[in-house]
């Protein structure tokens, strides 16, 4: 188990990488043994699965022109996963734009994903997931909110924490710098993740920041880090499950940098081809999060693998149902649009409005 001697050993000033599997499977200690149970390793598996196999069909799904811009989740879904099965329902999840995973452990429909990527602002509702704010496409601003969120609790005596995602990029922006600051003065119970897939949309990570890890961002601010191997979901659920420890107890704010990889492009507008060669994405193919999570199942489960297929297959028709309700879902309304900005509409989202209406009738547009 994670504890605070293993927080001493690996020292993000140190660049040292918290990691319990190697890519192929094997435990890096002969003594360690999971926290999780052989059900809840297998559970995560097809969890991981699913996710995996849903954000291809997303991207299929735009690539057909049903869907607008999406931003896949390739490589980096044990984070998600080892998040999902940590964050219990009381707590709250603040999320970016990146953690497909992450959202469906919580309760989000994935009919509710599509409606949020087709446009539709229901998409947003989370009807069962309780505690979740709304996907956060400006960068590093939800964490801000995080901490507010945070704050609040400490003030009710709430005991609960909040887990806040952010990218690589997100660590550049003020809004991250300040989140941190704030968190550690107020003594708040949020587990900051930045998920470090090396690129910010086309910008390598050499290019944005000159410290030895983004783990060690934490450390001016008085906030423990840590930096983990984000492919690895032993890891991740370790290092996860000991921030919430952290917070409940009272302790305040922590920071996990999980490193990983994006495979696929940042959004489905992208091009990652004019900006990383192959020779990168062959390297950390190999430390596939799926690739190594199978391994070490087949090695030390005796896990047996030939319903993959038909798990595949399963799974490709829940999905393809959830997207038809999204596409048979109604329209946006378009007064719902402008409703709910201000308790009175001003004069200026009153002429937008108009402006628009007088469009759509001009050019025959749904309304």
């Amino acid at each position: 188990m994670f504890n605070q001697d293993s927080l001493d050993k690996y020292k993000a000033l140190d660049n040292q990488m918290f990691s319990l599997i190697d890519a192929e499977g094997k435990p890096l200690d002969n003594k360690w043994k999971p926290e999780l149970s052989q059900e809840d390793i297998v559970q995560a598996y097809k969890d991981l699965l699913f996710e995996r196999t849903a954000d291809q069909m997303a991207v299929s799904y735009q690539r057909q022109g049903r869907m607008f811009t999406y931003p896949p989740n390739l490589g980096q879904e044990a984070i998600h996963i080892a998040a999902g099965r940590v964050i219990k329902e009381e707590d709250w999840l603040v999320p970016a734009f990146r953690e497909l995973g992450a959202w469906l452990a919580k309760g989000v429909s994935l009919k509710e994903i599509f409606l949020y990527f087709k446009g539709n602002e229901d998409g947003s509702r989370f009807v069962k997931a309780k505690r979740m704010l709304p996907v956060s496409v400006p960068i590093a601003s939800q964490l801000l909110h995080a901490v507010g969120i945070g704050y609040a609790m400490n003030y009710t005596g709430e005991k609960a924490a909040v887990f806040a995602f952010v990218g690589d990029g997100g660590t550049s922006e003020g809004d991250f710098h300040e989140a941190l600051n704030f968190a550690a003065v107020w003594k708040v119970p949020v587990v900051f993740i930045v998920q470090n897939n090396q690129f910010a949309i086309s910008v390598p990570l050499s290019m944005q920041t000159r410290s030895v890890n983004l783990a060690v961002k934490g450390i001016a601010y008085n906030v423990p880090s840590l930096l983990v191997d984000g492919n690895d979901l032993f890891a991740m659920y370790e290092a996860l499950s000991y921030a919430r420890r952290q917070a409940m107890e009272g302790k305040g704010p922590f920071l996990i940098e999980a490193r990983t990889f994006r495979m696929g492009a940042h959004t489905t507008s992208d091009d990652p081809t004019r900006y990383r060669s192959r020779e990168e994405e062959e390297l950390w193919a190999a430390k596939d999060p799926l690739k190594r999570l199978k391994s070490y199942m087949a090695a030390y489960l005796n896990y047996d693998f030939s319903t993959e297929e038909q798990l595949i297959s399963d799974y490709k028709k829940t999905i393809d149902l959830e997207f038809a309700a999204a596409e048979n879902y109604p329209e946006y309304k378009l007064d719902d649009v402008f409703a709910y900005m201000f308790q009175e509409m001003p004069a200026e989202l009153k002429r937008q409005k108009n402006s628009l209406e007088n469009y759509l009738k001009q050019t025959g547009g749904a309304k």
